[in-house]
């Protein structure tokens, strides 16, 4: 399911239509407020980040449209799988990601939810939407890398 790399963080979610979409220009790292059976459903890694923005609203960084499912053993405590959740970062990063996505074509969107040590985290990146053709050209490129290295594989 998820894999842990050398420094302690183990990818639970990621958000491939995001690279896809969009030319990242800056990540950033946030925390997460969650409720404790969000946590667990989280570290079962029920996570989707597909579809879901960062929006700013009153100063604060809020995750909308990420769907984190229910926990299987939680009672009434269960929140909806939907509801916008609030970013913990720094207020000189929100006033960044706020000034920037004001930009006409940049937005802020959520590429991994990861466990760093015990916490939980997002990569959230400032990124600017692709045209059509360089998605195109993304993808010639991505056929071309994979037949080059199935061609070096053979004669290896």
């Amino acid at each position: 399911m998820a894999k842990k790399d050398p420094e302690g963080v183990k990818v639970l979610a990621r958000n491939k239509k995001a690279r896809h979409d969009y030319h990242v220009l800056e990540t950033f790292e946030a925390g997460m407020a969650l409720t404790g059976p969000e946590v667990k459903s989280v570290r079962e890694g029920k996570v989707q980040l597909k579809d879901s923005y960062v929006e700013v609203r009153d100063g604060q960084a809020w995750l909308v449209g990420a769907h984190i499912s229910p926990y299987s053993h939680g009672n009434r405590a269960n929140q909806d799988p939907e509801r916008p959740r609030k970013l913990l970062l720094h207020r000189r990063e929100i006033d960044k990601l706020m000034g920037r996505s004001l930009i006409k074509g940049q937005t802020v969107v959520p590429l991994a939810v990861y466990l760093k040590g015990s916490w939980i985290k997002v990569e959230i990146a400032l990124a600017q939407g692709k045209k059509l053709y360089d998605k195109r050209r993304a993808e010639k490129e991505k056929v071309v890398r994979r037949e080059t290295d199935e061609a070096l594989q053979r004669f290896s």
